[in-house]
């Protein structure tokens, strides 16, 4: 009865069908998959896609995401001078949208992740709670940094459709979308149960 967690009466959550299984089992009973107490490599896998995205950031930001060619002006933009170009152009509200999407949320999941990596590696106590609605708030948020690519791809539908251009996908958006995809699986193979198992270490 004075039990705090699932763990110490003997059970874990399935990682895939959230079955509560007991800890002697070796495979989930509903949907077979290998039960373990925490996520096996959970901070090494994280930092990896961690990583693997912030390197794929740098050319989604300096490679151009799309090619304009308006009654023979061609023109390349990447996600910054699209901004500026939105913004300048009247449209405020995509231009804020884009800039959210593309720069001020990616930024926020690297800062929150290597921040809750960092305090999980080294067992820290400090605002466990906090940390974990900070988890929480990056997996709510992860889903709505494709907003730049659909974006993108509702402009060059619309404008081709009118028939008054040709814009063309480039290389920088299909970085921007594999930083979406990491940081999202990054999210997902961390495990927020770290965050409290300092609690133990501290108690």
């Amino acid at each position: 009865m004075n039990a705090r967690r699932a763990s110490d009466i003997g059970l874990a959550l399935c990682h895939v069908c959230e079955q509560a299984c007991h800890q002697q089992i070796s495979h989930c009973p509903r949907c077979d998959s290998p039960v373990h107490v925490r996520k096996p490599k959970s901070l090494s896998r994280t930092w990896a896609l961690l990583i693997a995205s912030l390197i794929c950031y740098l050319p989604a930001n300096l490679l151009p995401v799309m090619r304009t060619n308006m009654l023979g002006s061609v023109e390349a933009n990447t996600i910054m001078s699209g901004v500026i170009e939105f913004w300048h152009s009247g449209s405020w509200d995509i231009a804020v949208l884009i800039f959210i999407a593309s720069v001020v949320v990616p930024c926020g999941k690297f800062l929150g992740l290597s921040l809750l990596l960092v305090t999980c590696q080294n067992n820290c106590a400090w605002k466990r709670k906090e940390r974990a609605r900070l988890y929480r708030f990056i997996e709510v948020i992860g889903y709505w940094s494709m907003l730049d690519v659909i974006v993108v791809a509702l402009v060059a539908a619309l404008v081709q459709f009118r028939g008054l251009s040709t814009i063309e996908p480039l290389p920088g958006i299909v970085f921007f979308g594999l930083v979406v995809v990491l940081t999202m699986f990054a999210a997902m193979s961390f495990d927020p149960r770290l965050i409290w198992d300092a609690e133990e270490i501290h108690a």
